[in-house]
């Protein structure tokens, strides 16, 4: 290894140890929603006690009553009031007066509080939109994953270019491998840092480029991940604290992401080159360390044969699509109908060549094989569904007692009046993510913190959920390299002591800090430039809320 790098490693660990304890001195994130239920409690009594109340404009239907033959106003037998009926205007919609109403908090302590949180309880917990999202999605990832496929597909890509495009190759590759979510960051590093030394490149260069892709750019991919529906039901719920509804589709942040990941491919071959790859030196492993990166010829066969049921799929799909009245075929309400289906799709996307592939290699031999990968990958969802039923709780508890909207409403009325525009009212959000991932690793706790107040406070601001949620992504993944809370931190550092068994946490700081900064500075600048020429996001992916 490099003097210089030995420098840096030196050097890191005195800023990061304060950083490593400040977030491991916070409670597990399923005790800080608890906290923060708490917290929700007792602001909405201090609410109520103080008398606080925020002023709103609605829209509501203009109506008048029904009149009789003899002219007098037509009762309801059963409630003695007037019937009345909504007036439409010229276009036959329906008229709507804007008025001024006040919106108080509901106090949670007393009897009827206390009794809707114990009758919701479940009813929050079952009802949050994420846990069938992600448990569904992750029912056939997990078979793809555990029965080689994933892993498979992802050495015979960086196996099929040559070596002057392979730092590209691996970013790209890193940077897709958030289709079969956690898989990047276990297959793909003792692979990239074989094939570098294969070519007589530093293979710490190798695991800095990969990881940097997998984690690093973890939230771009040229297509729908898991993470997409995931992330948007968390936007839709938020949204709904203000608007009842609001709807945020799957796809709303697509072509962003897909030159995200044109960007961070590039950006991240730049950094390698330039600035990575000159401070290292190729360091000499001990024998028998460097992976073989070649495929068998059963998984090559595997992959022939799962290639061919997806390709099969993917034209049976378009089919759906495409030919009028087929299933998919239109849209329902808002989005086309396949949109609504997304999450079914990734399951069977995942689910059949994930099948295949280990029916050919070996590794599901029947049913029960496949059945009890199932059964593993819900066994390891088992710190996300705890997480989710205090999150549930939180947000269920937040939007009941008021709170969220009269945040939203007093903070969306500050940001309107300091006349900011969107681009910075959303890097000022990605410099607030990118600091809390160094304290909450978890992407989906700190969404579920950060989108009930931010989502609806910068909708009133004029800003859009869609946009909101992307600036949540790029704030997120940024830093995901540097923050000790990332678990996939500590595997990497056992790949690099293969390699230079005295390196250090802070070795790896060094490694990776180059590739947090460029890709937190190039991809804001990114999202600045997007907004500015007004582009979608996605489709149904606006810039704009317009209430």
């Amino acid at each position: 290894m490099s003097e210089a790098v030995r420098d840096d490693a030196s050097a890191a660990p005195g800023w990061l140890d304060r950083i490593e304890r400040a977030g491991n001195a916070l409670p597990d994130p399923a005790t800080l929603f608890a906290i923060g239920a708490l917290l929700v409690v007792l602001g909405a009594e201090l609410a109520v006690r103080l008398d606080w109340a925020v002023e709103k404009t609605v829209n509501t239907p203009v109506t008048e009553a029904v009149l009789g033959a003899d002219g007098a106003p037509v009762v309801d037998p059963v409630t003695g009031a007037a019937v009345r009926i909504a007036v439409v205007d010229e276009s036959g919609a329906a008229a709507l007066r804007r008025e001024t109403v006040e919106v108080k908090a509901k106090s949670l302590l007393t009897a009827d509080g206390i009794y809707w949180m114990l009758r919701h309880l479940v009813k929050n917990f079952t009802d949050f939109p994420p846990l069938g999202v992600v448990l569904v999605g992750m029912l056939g990832i997990g078979v793809a994953e555990r029965s080689g496929f994933i892993g498979a597909l992802l050495k015979a890509v960086l196996l099929a270019v040559p070596s002057s495009w392979l730092t590209p190759t691996i970013f790209f590759v890193g940077v897709m491998s958030s289709m079969g979510l956690d898989a990047g960051y276990v297959v793909l590093p003792p692979v990239a840092a074989a094939l570098f030394a294969a070519v007589g490149r530093s293979p710490l260069a190798g695991l800095a480029a990969v990881f940097a892709g997998v984690s690093a750019g973890f939230s771009a991919n040229l297509f729908i991940t898991s993470l997409d529906p995931l992330l948007a039901e968390f936007t839709t719920a938020s949204a709904r604290l203000l608007d009842p509804s609001y709807a945020v589709a799957a796809t709303a942040n697509w072509w962003f992401m897909i030159a995200s990941t044109v960007l961070l491919t590039g950006i991240g071959w730049a950094v390698t080159a330039l600035w990575v790859e000159p401070r290292l030196e190729r360091p000499t492993a001990e024998p028998g360390v460097e992976a073989e990166p070649e495929l068998l010829p059963v998984e090559r066969r595997g992959l022939l044969w799962a290639g061919l049921v997806a390709g099969i799929a993917f034209l049976v799909l378009l089919a759906l699509i495409l030919v009028p009245d087929a299933p998919f075929h239109g849209a329902e309400g808002k989005f086309p109908r396949w949109v609504r289906v997304i999450v079914p799709l990734l399951f069977l996307g995942f689910l059949l060549p994930g099948l295949v592939y280990g029916k050919t290699v070996g590794s599901i031999e029947s049913d029960k094989d496949a059945a009890r990968m199932m059964g593993e990958t819900m066994a390891g969802m088992g710190p996300y569904i705890v997480l989710a039923f205090f999150a549930a709780q939180f947000i269920a508890w937040f939007a009941h007692s008021g709170l969220g909207e009269m945040l939203a409403l007093t903070g969306g009325r500050l940001l309107a009046s300091a006349g900011l525009p969107a681009s910075l009212l959303m890097l000022g959000f990605i410099a607030v993510v990118a600091t809390g991932n160094l304290f909450i690793g978890s992407m989906s706790a700190k969404y579920a913190f950060f989108a009930p107040v931010f989502v609806p406070m910068f909708m009133q601001a004029g800003v859009s959920p869609e946009l909101t949620q992307v600036a949540y992504r790029v704030g997120d993944s940024v830093s995901n390299v540097i923050t000790p809370l990332n678990p996939y931190v500590v595997i990497l550092l056992v790949f690099l002591r293969r390699y230079a068994p005295e390196a250090g946490i802070g070795t790896l700081i060094a490694l990776m800090l180059p590739y947090a900064l460029t890709f937190g500075v190039t991809w804001s600048v990114l999202l600045v430039l997007w907004v500015a020429l007004g582009l979608p996001l996605g489709p149904e992916g606006p810039l704009v809320y317009v209430p």
